[in-house]
């Protein structure tokens, strides 16, 4: 199935790890044009030459914090470096915020900005960019399963469920324009370094306890699964698909 990524300019926001790092991975197989954004220059480096020889046309590296830096001027700086962007791709995002559901409105705003708002920032720059010069993008949004079923902790829930409000409203207004954006909501994941890979490493029966009461399909999900559909969203083959997060969790129960 041809996806139509053949030379279209990818921005990957969160390349490093994880969803974001797989994504990267496959986008490079359908010969894309990847700007890959993460904090660890060390890891972007390792991502830039594994995708190389994986097929990207080209593949180039940005060094940043999105929770610690000006996200509007850093738009402007990569719109004015490299071009319009054909796709963007935000994997962004952690739990790992306060959980103290009567934090104050700094702990909440805290998480909202780490989820979303920052995210929301960078559109604010890439979109109306490609609105000006009739661009008929993609935008894509990892979002969470916990947006959904507010499960786990409060503050990072509803950040996500935020987002999730974000995108349906967000894309309706954009599908005028020929923009399609959505998102996708992973359950459960397990990849090197992360929270449920941890506590595998451990033995910790809360893994077993999890599957059992949590996961339908009875496993923990990959990243390749989610980066899957990712592709199928950014492509032409979801022109379509506008305004939707998606949930991809396994069945979470």
């Amino acid at each position: 199935m041809d996806l139509g990524l053949n030379n279209k300019k990818i921005l990957l926001l969160g390349a490093s790890k994880g969803i974001g790092r797989e994504a990267a991975r496959l986008c490079s197989l359908e010969k894309a044009h990847i700007v890959a954004i993460a904090r660890s220059k060390e890891l972007l480096e390792d991502l830039k030459s594994e995708c190389l020889k994986l097929g990207a046309r080209s593949f180039n590296i940005k060094q940043f914090d999105i929770s610690n830096g000006d996200c509007v001027l850093f738009s402007k700086e990569l719109l004015k470096e490299f071009g319009h962007f054909d796709i963007v791709i935000h994997s962004i995002g952690t739990s790992l915020t306060s959980r103290n559901p009567l934090g104050g409105k700094s702990e909440w705003i805290n998480s909202l900005n780490i989820n979303a708002l920052h995210a929301i920032d960078i559109n604010s720059i890439i979109i109306k960019d490609m609105i000006e010069n009739n661009i008929k993008g993609h935008i894509l949004h990892v979002s969470s399963i916990s947006g959904k079923h507010l499960r786990g902790n409060p503050q990072y829930a509803s950040s996500k469920a935020f987002l999730n409000a974000y995108i349906t409203s967000v894309g309706r207004e954009l599908a005028k324009y020929g923009i399609v954006l959505n998102g996708v909501m992973p359950g459960a994941v397990a990849f090197d370094g992360s929270y449920w890979d941890e506590a595998i490493k451990a033995n910790d029966p809360k893994v077993s306890d999890f599957i059992r009461h949590h996961q339908a399909i009875g496993r923990f999900g990959t990243t390749t699964e989610i980066a899957n559909l990712i592709l199928f969203l950014i492509s032409d083959l979801a022109s379509f698909t506008t305004g939707c997060v998606l949930p991809i969790d396994g069945g979470t129960m």
